[in-house]
């Protein structure tokens, strides 16, 4: 558990380390987001703009912009304090102990709802390798057992087939297309939306890796 960094009000399941999973790129672990992260998701995101501009939402400025060092301490404060509401449990994907992507659970409803979206982006480096899949299950893992949620959805475009394939891997159902949905590259993009409950994955997304084979408890 990392509580320095948010400080704060506490909430289910936050602040929190997950992992390790090893997977065939590497070890995979995820924690909080760090001012110092700076240096390193800059370089990451403006060398994998080819790779990651076709799938995310459209924002003001210039891609060198919103991706450059100075871009960070505002993008982490603003998680900082959302961590804080509890409205979003934010991670860094770490690979070997290098940073390699996020993934990021928002939206989080409480009350009768309980629900969220969860979201992510990995290093084209480490695409393949099964990343996205792991952190993904650690994550979704995490939302149903220890941060009282009792659904997951993820939206995603019809044309971003590897990011399909990671939540179909991990059994999530298709509930539907969302037809010019979000403002992406562009313009108003249909996104299939994904959804999983907590009576769905009893048993543990980890789990159904390890026993496919995809994964190992490092």
């Amino acid at each position: 558990m990392e509580i320095a960094e948010f400080g704060g009000g506490r909430h289910p399941g936050w602040p929190a380390r997950l992992g390790p999973l090893t997977v065939p790129a590497g070890v995979v672990e995820l924690r909080p987001p760090r001012l110092f992260d700076a240096g390193a998701w800059s370089r990451i995101r403006i060398r994998e703009r080819s790779h990651l501009e076709n799938w995310e939402p459209t924002a003001p400025g210039s891609w060198e912009e919103r991706n450059g060092v100075l871009a960070w301490p505002s993008q982490w404060s603003a998680l900082r304090g959302l961590a804080r509401r509890g409205q979003t449990l934010p991670f860094m994907i770490m690979v070997d102990g290098v940073l390699a992507g996020q993934v990021t659970v928002g939206n989080v409803l409480r009350g009768s709802l309980r629900s969220a979206w969860v979201g992510y982006w990995v290093d084209s480096e480490v695409n393949g390798g099964g990343v996205a899949t792991a952190a993904t299950a650690m994550v979704v893992d995490h939302c149903f057992r220890h941060a009282a949620l009792h659904r997951i959805e993820a939206t995603v475009r019809p044309e971003n087939t590897p990011s399909v394939r990671v939540l179909t891997k991990l059994g999530f159902r298709e509930e539907g297309l969302f037809r010019r949905y979000l403002d992406v590259a562009g313009g108003w993009r249909d996104h299939i939306c994904f959804a999983l409950t907590a009576e769905e994955a009893t048993e543990g997304l980890v789990d159904r890796l390890v026993q496919a084979g995809r994964a190992r408890h490092a």
